[in-house]
């Protein structure tokens, strides 16, 4: 995860007839980890070939900027397109800028079918929008793409795109914040299931694999449920009949962390909710989170700054 104050940039490519679903699954999920943050986490710009007002198929419009010759962006992300044939998407060399530099790039539906075409069998694992997928056939292609959602070759991943935008920016954030958050943000969003990358598209005409974990899944919910009295690690062991070593390989598997941890986490992304976003005072917010004492202490060593000092930040910051 990110260092305190460090900025994650990202880089999001539009051309005219893009698709506004996909824009909004990656740039509202980085606004909302910004939200539930400390400090903000990510910085975005909108790029195009020219620069200038670019419009979406539903005819909202952005303001970008021009491509850079070495961009310092972390992530690019190209935004699927209502022409699956736009020219705008032929992107080799500007995709190429950004892997040369170590940065991810995600493609997202016609942006990634456009990539697949362009890179005959140059990229090994792939993935498209499954219309898409029927369309290279129609025309004759012999490029057999998978059903998965999303699939990773080296510095590239493309994607299948509409919803599962979500699910493949929900994964990106999970390298810079901690679970807890990642999982604040698919709760804001309404997002009951983060799917993994291998999951298939529904409507793909695959069978789609299970994902999760049932006990974890449960484990989680008593944990959300009891935020304001936590319960011992001890306690939720016995509910869920399982041990405390089984319980924390789960944690560890899944989510890279540990119960007690995730559990602190949770509670403190909670608190941070309701430091920025209501008028509770310091010592309250710690109350309703389940911190009796210590709140700001803790608070400090998790997030580099007190609450009260972060709350007179924020303030100030939004009388400017």
């Amino acid at each position: 995860m990110n260092g305190v104050g460090h900025i994650t940039a990202v880089d999001v490519v539009v051309a005219d007839g893009f698709v506004l679903t996909e824009l909004a699954g990656v740039v509202d999920t980085l606004r909302l980890a910004n939200r539930v943050s400390a400090l903000p986490v990510f910085e975005w710009k909108y790029r195009s070939a020219n620069g200038g007002p670019v419009n979406s198929s539903s005819f909202a419009s952005v303001q970008t900027e021009a491509y850079e010759d070495r961009p310092d962006a972390d992530y690019l992300f190209v935004i699927g397109n209502a022409d699956p044939d736009c020219p705008a998407l032929a992107l080799k060399k500007v995709i190429d800028r950004y892997t040369n530099r170590q940065a991810t790039v995600f493609l997202l539906a016609e942006a990634a079918s456009r990539f697949i075409k362009d890179s005959g069998d140059k990229i090994v694992s792939h993935t498209t929008h499954w219309e898409n997928t029927e369309l290279m056939h129609e025309r004759g292609s012999m490029i057999e793409t998978g059903h998965a959602i999303a699939a990773r070759d080296g510095g590239i991943v493309t994607c299948a795109g509409m919803g599962t935008t979500y699910d493949v920016t929900l994964a990106m954030i999970g390298q810079h914040v901690s679970p807890a958050s990642k999982m604040a943000v698919a709760n804001i969003l309404l997002h009951d299931k983060i799917r993994d990358f291998s999951t298939s598209q529904p409507f793909s005409g695959a069978k789609g694999t299970v994902t999760g974990d049932r006990e974890l899944d449960q484990c989680i919910e008593i944990m959300q449920a009891n935020i304001e009295d936590p319960l011992p690690i001890g306690e939720l062991v016995k509910v869920l009949s399982l041990s405390n070593r089984s319980l924390e390989r789960k944690f560890r598997l899944h989510l890279n962390t540990t119960p007690n941890r995730f559990y602190r986490e949770l509670r403190l992304t909670k608190a941070n909710n309701l430091l920025l976003n209501t008028t509770m005072s310091v010592r309250d917010v710690g109350l309703a989170c389940g911190f009796s004492n210590g709140f700001s202490g803790l608070y400090k060593s998790f997030y580099g700054i007190t609450p009260a000092v972060l709350r007179k930040q924020r303030r100030s910051s939004q009388k400017l």
